[in-house]
Protein backbone atom coordinates (compact mmCIF):
# COMPACT_ATOMS: atom_id res chain seq x y z
CA UNK A 1 0.00 0.00 0.00
CA UNK A 2 1.06 3.59 -0.51
CA UNK A 3 2.25 5.32 2.66
CA UNK A 4 -0.69 7.13 4.27
CA UNK A 5 0.58 10.70 3.72
CA UNK A 6 1.71 10.08 0.14
CA UNK A 7 -1.50 8.25 -0.68
CA UNK A 8 -3.73 10.98 0.74
CA UNK A 9 -1.81 13.74 -1.01
CA UNK A 10 -1.72 12.12 -4.44
CA UNK A 11 -5.15 10.55 -4.46
CA UNK A 12 -6.75 13.89 -3.64
CA UNK A 13 -5.81 15.19 -7.06
CA UNK A 14 -2.24 16.49 -6.80
CA UNK A 15 -0.96 16.99 -10.33
CA UNK A 16 2.70 17.49 -9.45
CA UNK A 17 4.79 14.32 -9.44
CA UNK A 18 7.04 13.91 -6.40
CA UNK A 19 9.97 13.62 -8.84
CA UNK A 20 8.66 15.96 -11.53
CA UNK A 21 12.17 16.86 -12.75
CA UNK A 22 12.35 13.44 -14.44
CA UNK A 23 10.05 14.81 -17.17
CA UNK A 24 10.19 17.89 -19.35
CA UNK A 25 7.27 19.26 -21.32
CA UNK A 26 7.62 20.25 -24.98
CA UNK A 27 7.11 23.97 -24.38
CA UNK A 28 9.71 23.93 -21.60
CA UNK A 29 12.23 22.18 -23.86
CA UNK A 30 11.62 24.77 -26.60
CA UNK A 31 12.49 27.59 -24.16
CA UNK A 32 15.31 25.81 -22.31
CA UNK A 33 18.92 26.92 -22.14
CA UNK A 34 20.62 24.29 -24.30
CA UNK A 35 24.21 25.19 -23.40
CA UNK A 36 24.51 22.26 -20.96
CA UNK A 37 21.76 20.13 -22.51
CA UNK A 38 22.09 17.11 -24.80
CA UNK A 39 18.90 16.09 -26.61
CA UNK A 40 18.84 12.50 -27.89
CA UNK A 41 16.42 11.11 -30.48
CA UNK A 42 15.82 7.37 -30.05
CA UNK A 43 13.69 6.87 -33.17
CA UNK A 44 14.75 5.07 -36.32
CA UNK A 45 17.44 6.79 -38.35
CA UNK A 46 15.08 7.45 -41.27
CA UNK A 47 12.59 9.17 -38.95
CA UNK A 48 15.35 11.31 -37.47
CA UNK A 49 16.51 12.27 -40.96
CA UNK A 50 12.97 13.27 -41.95
CA UNK A 51 12.76 15.79 -39.11
CA UNK A 52 13.79 16.13 -35.47
CA UNK A 53 14.09 18.55 -32.57
CA UNK A 54 16.71 21.12 -33.63
CA UNK A 55 20.14 20.09 -32.37
CA UNK A 56 19.03 16.60 -31.33
CA UNK A 57 21.43 13.70 -31.86
CA UNK A 58 20.33 10.24 -33.03
CA UNK A 59 21.12 7.19 -30.90
CA UNK A 60 20.63 3.50 -31.66
CA UNK A 61 19.07 2.18 -28.46
CA UNK A 62 19.11 -1.42 -29.72
CA UNK A 63 22.89 -1.19 -30.10
CA UNK A 64 23.18 0.37 -26.65
CA UNK A 65 21.13 -2.46 -25.19
CA UNK A 66 23.24 -5.09 -26.91
CA UNK A 67 26.43 -3.46 -25.64
CA UNK A 68 25.00 -3.27 -22.11
CA UNK A 69 24.01 -6.94 -22.08
CA UNK A 70 27.41 -7.88 -23.50
CA UNK A 71 29.03 -6.02 -20.61
CA UNK A 72 31.07 -3.60 -22.71
CA UNK A 73 33.81 -2.17 -20.51
CA UNK A 74 33.31 1.18 -18.80
CA UNK A 75 36.10 2.86 -20.76
CA UNK A 76 34.28 2.15 -24.03
CA UNK A 77 30.98 3.40 -22.60
CA UNK A 78 32.55 6.59 -21.34
CA UNK A 79 34.08 7.22 -24.76
CA UNK A 80 30.67 6.68 -26.38
CA UNK A 81 29.01 9.10 -23.97
CA UNK A 82 31.77 11.64 -24.44
CA UNK A 83 31.28 11.53 -28.21
CA UNK A 84 27.68 12.57 -27.60
CA UNK A 85 28.78 15.49 -25.46
CA UNK A 86 27.58 13.87 -22.24
CA UNK A 87 29.73 14.80 -19.25
CA UNK A 88 28.91 14.88 -15.54
CA UNK A 89 27.31 18.34 -15.85
CA UNK A 90 25.12 17.49 -18.85
CA UNK A 91 21.34 17.60 -18.74
CA UNK A 92 20.13 14.84 -21.07
CA UNK A 93 16.66 14.84 -22.65
CA UNK A 94 15.37 11.74 -24.44
CA UNK A 95 12.48 11.50 -26.85
CA UNK A 96 11.07 9.10 -29.42
CA UNK A 97 7.80 7.77 -30.72
CA UNK A 98 7.73 4.81 -28.30
CA UNK A 99 8.07 5.50 -24.59
CA UNK A 100 9.40 1.97 -24.07
CA UNK A 101 12.54 2.81 -26.03
CA UNK A 102 12.90 6.26 -24.44
CA UNK A 103 12.60 4.66 -20.99
CA UNK A 104 15.06 1.94 -21.99
CA UNK A 105 17.62 4.60 -22.94
CA UNK A 106 16.86 6.43 -19.67
CA UNK A 107 17.59 3.28 -17.66
CA UNK A 108 20.83 2.60 -19.53
CA UNK A 109 22.10 6.15 -19.05
CA UNK A 110 21.16 6.22 -15.37
CA UNK A 111 22.85 2.85 -14.86
CA UNK A 112 25.99 4.23 -16.47
CA UNK A 113 26.01 7.09 -13.98
CA UNK A 114 24.47 9.96 -15.94
CA UNK A 115 22.70 11.88 -13.20
CA UNK A 116 20.31 14.29 -14.94
CA UNK A 117 18.30 12.36 -17.54
CA UNK A 118 14.75 13.38 -18.45
CA UNK A 119 12.08 12.15 -20.82
CA UNK A 120 10.23 14.55 -23.09
CA UNK A 121 6.70 13.91 -21.86
CA UNK A 122 4.71 12.59 -24.81
CA UNK A 123 7.81 12.22 -26.95
CA UNK A 124 7.92 13.25 -30.61
CA UNK A 125 4.12 13.39 -30.76
CA UNK A 126 4.06 16.04 -28.02
CA UNK A 127 6.79 18.05 -29.74
CA UNK A 128 4.80 18.13 -32.96
CA UNK A 129 1.54 18.93 -31.16
CA UNK A 130 3.19 21.88 -29.40
CA UNK A 131 4.25 23.41 -32.70
CA UNK A 132 7.92 22.93 -31.90
CA UNK A 133 10.44 23.71 -34.62
CA UNK A 134 11.60 20.80 -36.77
CA UNK A 135 15.04 20.49 -38.32
CA UNK A 136 16.58 18.15 -40.87
CA UNK A 137 20.11 19.36 -40.17
CA UNK A 138 22.22 16.75 -38.35
CA UNK A 139 22.99 17.67 -34.76
CA UNK A 140 26.62 18.49 -34.00
CA UNK A 141 27.75 16.90 -30.71
CA UNK A 142 30.23 18.61 -28.44
CA UNK A 143 33.18 16.54 -27.30
CA UNK A 144 33.07 15.85 -23.58
CA UNK A 145 34.79 13.78 -20.93
CA UNK A 146 32.32 11.03 -20.09
CA UNK A 147 33.85 10.15 -16.71
CA UNK A 148 30.73 8.83 -15.02
CA UNK A 149 30.53 6.20 -12.31
CA UNK A 150 28.40 3.17 -13.12
CA UNK A 151 25.38 2.76 -10.81
CA UNK A 152 25.04 -1.01 -10.40
CA UNK A 153 22.33 -0.57 -7.77
CA UNK A 154 19.88 0.18 -10.61
CA UNK A 155 20.35 -3.22 -12.21
CA UNK A 156 19.05 -6.53 -10.89
CA UNK A 157 20.61 -9.76 -12.18
CA UNK A 158 19.04 -13.21 -12.30
CA UNK A 159 21.02 -14.20 -9.21
CA UNK A 160 19.80 -11.08 -7.40
CA UNK A 161 16.18 -11.94 -8.18
CA UNK A 162 16.62 -15.57 -7.11
CA UNK A 163 17.90 -14.36 -3.73
CA UNK A 164 15.06 -11.85 -3.43
CA UNK A 165 12.44 -14.60 -3.69
CA UNK A 166 13.17 -15.53 -0.08
CA UNK A 167 13.38 -11.95 1.23
CA UNK A 168 10.12 -10.57 2.67
CA UNK A 169 8.97 -7.11 1.64
CA UNK A 170 10.58 -6.88 -1.81
CA UNK A 171 8.10 -6.20 -4.60
CA UNK A 172 8.55 -7.83 -8.00
CA UNK A 173 6.50 -6.22 -10.76
CA UNK A 174 5.77 -7.90 -14.09
CA UNK A 175 5.21 -5.15 -16.67
CA UNK A 176 4.26 -7.49 -19.51
CA UNK A 177 0.79 -8.21 -20.88
CA UNK A 178 -1.68 -10.27 -18.87
CA UNK A 179 -1.37 -13.08 -21.43
CA UNK A 180 2.39 -13.25 -20.92
CA UNK A 181 2.05 -13.06 -17.13
CA UNK A 182 -0.48 -15.90 -17.03
CA UNK A 183 1.58 -18.09 -19.34
CA UNK A 184 -0.73 -17.97 -22.37
CA UNK A 185 1.77 -16.13 -24.56
CA UNK A 186 5.52 -15.89 -24.90
CA UNK A 187 8.57 -16.82 -26.95
CA UNK A 188 10.75 -18.28 -24.19
CA UNK A 189 11.01 -22.01 -23.44
CA UNK A 190 9.01 -21.53 -20.27
CA UNK A 191 5.87 -19.41 -19.99
CA UNK A 192 4.45 -17.77 -16.90
CA UNK A 193 5.77 -15.43 -14.22
CA UNK A 194 8.37 -15.09 -11.49
CA UNK A 195 6.91 -16.47 -8.23
CA UNK A 196 5.32 -13.74 -6.12
CA UNK A 197 5.35 -11.15 -8.90
CA UNK A 198 2.54 -8.63 -9.13
CA UNK A 199 1.20 -7.83 -12.57
CA UNK A 200 0.93 -4.22 -13.72
CA UNK A 201 1.27 -3.70 -17.45
CA UNK A 202 3.52 -0.81 -18.48
CA UNK A 203 0.81 0.78 -20.65
CA UNK A 204 -1.31 1.51 -17.56
CA UNK A 205 0.99 4.45 -16.80
CA UNK A 206 0.58 6.10 -20.21
CA UNK A 207 -2.32 8.13 -21.61
CA UNK A 208 -3.16 6.49 -24.94
CA UNK A 209 -4.14 9.69 -26.72
CA UNK A 210 -1.32 12.04 -25.71
CA UNK A 211 1.32 9.34 -25.02
CA UNK A 212 2.17 11.29 -21.87
CA UNK A 213 2.48 9.83 -18.40
CA UNK A 214 -0.83 9.94 -16.59
CA UNK A 215 -1.37 12.47 -13.82
CA UNK A 216 0.26 11.80 -10.45
CA UNK A 217 -3.11 11.09 -8.82
CA UNK A 218 -4.02 8.57 -11.55
CA UNK A 219 -0.72 6.71 -11.25
CA UNK A 220 -1.04 6.71 -7.46
CA UNK A 221 -4.49 5.09 -7.74
CA UNK A 222 -3.21 2.52 -10.24
CA UNK A 223 -0.42 1.57 -7.84
CA UNK A 224 -2.75 1.48 -4.85
CA UNK A 225 -5.24 -0.74 -6.67
CA UNK A 226 -2.38 -3.11 -7.56
CA UNK A 227 -1.17 -3.06 -3.93
CA UNK A 228 2.19 -1.61 -4.99
CA UNK A 229 4.10 0.86 -2.82
CA UNK A 230 6.63 2.97 -4.80
CA UNK A 231 8.67 3.51 -1.64
CA UNK A 232 9.31 -0.21 -1.10
CA UNK A 233 12.31 -2.02 -2.55
CA UNK A 234 11.14 -3.10 -5.99
CA UNK A 235 12.31 -5.02 -9.04
CA UNK A 236 10.60 -4.62 -12.40
CA UNK A 237 10.85 -7.00 -15.34
CA UNK A 238 9.30 -7.72 -18.74
CA UNK A 239 10.72 -9.57 -21.76
CA UNK A 240 13.86 -7.57 -22.49
CA UNK A 241 13.93 -4.57 -20.14
CA UNK A 242 12.08 -1.83 -22.04
CA UNK A 243 8.60 -2.21 -20.57
CA UNK A 244 10.23 -2.78 -17.18
CA UNK A 245 12.00 0.56 -17.63
CA UNK A 246 8.64 2.33 -18.11
CA UNK A 247 7.36 0.81 -14.85
CA UNK A 248 10.63 1.68 -13.11
CA UNK A 249 10.39 5.25 -14.38
CA UNK A 250 6.77 5.61 -13.21
CA UNK A 251 7.61 4.34 -9.72
CA UNK A 252 10.49 6.79 -9.40
CA UNK A 253 8.29 9.56 -10.75
CA UNK A 254 5.97 8.82 -7.82
CA UNK A 255 8.83 9.00 -5.32
CA UNK A 256 10.40 5.53 -5.48
CA UNK A 257 14.04 5.46 -4.36
CA UNK A 258 14.93 1.76 -4.42
CA UNK A 259 13.76 0.46 -7.78
CA UNK A 260 15.82 -1.95 -9.87
CA UNK A 261 15.31 -3.24 -13.38
CA UNK A 262 15.88 -6.94 -14.04
CA UNK A 263 17.04 -5.94 -17.48
CA UNK A 264 17.59 -9.37 -19.02
CA UNK A 265 14.07 -10.17 -17.82
CA UNK A 266 12.03 -13.06 -19.20
CA UNK A 267 14.34 -13.54 -22.19
CA UNK A 268 16.81 -14.93 -19.63
CA UNK A 269 14.52 -16.21 -16.85
CA UNK A 270 12.16 -18.07 -19.18
CA UNK A 271 15.01 -19.83 -20.97
CA UNK A 272 16.86 -21.02 -17.87
CA UNK A 273 15.98 -24.56 -16.77
CA UNK A 274 16.86 -23.74 -13.14
CA UNK A 275 14.58 -20.72 -12.57
CA UNK A 276 11.21 -21.20 -10.84
CA UNK A 277 8.08 -20.26 -12.83
CA UNK A 278 4.42 -20.02 -11.87
CA UNK A 279 1.28 -19.61 -13.96
CA UNK A 280 -0.94 -17.21 -12.00
CA UNK A 281 -4.71 -17.46 -12.21
CA UNK A 282 -6.33 -15.17 -14.72
CA UNK A 283 -7.98 -12.09 -13.19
Amino acid sequence: MLPLLLSATLLCGQTEYPNSSMLIEADALAKADRSQMVVLDVRRQKDYAAGHVPGALPVDVAEWSKAFNNKIDDKTWMRMLGELGIDVAAKVVLYGDDVRESARAWFLLKSLGVDDVRLLNGGWKAWQASGGKVSTDPGAPKTANGNHQRQDNRLATKDDVLKMLSVPGIQIIDARSAQEFCGDLGTAKKKGAIPGAKHLEWSEFIDKESQKFKAASEIAKILKDANIDPEKATVTYCQSGGRAAVAEFALELLGGKNVRNYYRSWAEWGNDDATPVVKPDKK
